[in-house]
């Protein structure tokens, strides 16, 4: 077959990630990934440490950041990302500074972080108050509250797993679970938007539906991740329907937060919802007579069943 008078393959801009030795969701990372663009991927060494603070530091020591860049180098991408929250967290603000200066320095190219990437983002939504969704123990999501600090965001709701190993086989639902609790709560006011951590939990297919129920922009390390690593080379992220990708969903959201919440739905007949005994006994009504009452009473009075009206009265006869 000749094809001779074919001019592909198209050129493809590079993206280089470094992802931790257990990172799982590499197809996850592809589906915010436009045609035009190629994702080059590396791991960090493996050592036998569970998800914890320590792996967390051992999997972003610059020595390790700089050989996984210079490996990824040969294919030559424009940018490279790491891929991993709680490896560009552990050290706060100043180390995810010197984790990015590092890489940048070992693969002469522009390097973004996922932590970094979450305040860029957060700072593109105008958002300073957060909820946290984290498969972590609770010492690796306390870290991750500090860098928050230190990036001048608050965290005004939490929940977390307390996983140590195998985050990728978390579902769908368990992270819808996670993200009700941490909005329910509104110390010290309502969270703003809501942060899913950790690059090896799954988050693509949820997100719209978190935004549209929650009525706030939804973030996820992945999505953040490659928003920021494309944004660097001037290509944008793809994503239905999320607030960080999408300006109509960005617009939409906001309406929604500006309208007024739902009214509940009417009871279905039998039904009794819980409430204050005010609000019980006004949805009760007058209690039923019994038999001796109703005969003591005689003919109902008709007109007494029905309130004036402001100003009125009985009618004349």
């Amino acid at each position: 077959m000749d094809v001779s008078f074919v001019g592909g393959p198209s050129r493809q801009r590079g993206v280089g990630i470094v992802a931790p030795f257990d990172f799982a969701l590499d197809r996850e990372l592809w589906r915010w990934v436009p045609d035009d663009v190629s994702l080059h991927l590396t791991r960090t060494p493996f050592v036998p440490v569970e998800v914890s603070l320590d792996l967390a530091r051992l999997v972003s020591e610059h020595r390790t950041l700089s050989d996984a860049v210079q490996a990824l180098s040969a294919v030559g991408p424009e940018v490279v990302a790491y891929a991993c929250t709680s490896g560009s967290f552990v050290g706060g603000t100043f180390g995810e500074r010197a984790m990015v200066a590092a890489m940048a320095q070992a693969g002469a190219m522009p390097a973004v972080t996922t932590s970094g990437a979450l305040l860029l983002a957060l700072e593109e939504l105008g958002v300073r108050r957060i909820a946290v969704v984290t498969p972590y123990t609770k010492s690796v999501t306390d870290s991750l509250e500090t860098y928050l600090g230190e990036g001048g965001i608050t965290v005004s709701g939490r929940s977390y797993l307390g996983l140590t190993r195998e985050i990728w086989r978390v579902g769908y639902r368990s992270v819808v679970d996670m993200a009700r609790e941490a909005t329910a709560e509104t110390t010290p006011g309502p969270p703003e938007a809501l942060f899913i951590s950790c690059t090896n939990l799954p988050t693509f297919d949820v997100i719209p539906q978190l935004e549209a129920e929650f009525r706030m922009p939804v973030l996820s390390a992945n999505q953040v991740t490659v928003w920021a690593a494309l944004r660097r080379i001037g290509k944008d992220a793809v994503g239905p329907y999320q607030s960080l990708l999408d300006p109509v969903a960005r617009r939409a959201v906001a309406a929604m937060r500006a309208a007024p919440p739902p009214m509940p739905p009417l009871p279905r007949p039998g039904e009794t919802r819980p409430g204050p005994p005010q609000a019980a006994a006004a949805m009760a009504g007058p209690p039923i007579p019994s038999a001796a009452e109703e005969a003591a009473i005689g003919e109902p009075q008709v007109d007494s069943f029905f309130p004036e009206e402001p100003g009125g009265g009985p009618v004349p006869g």
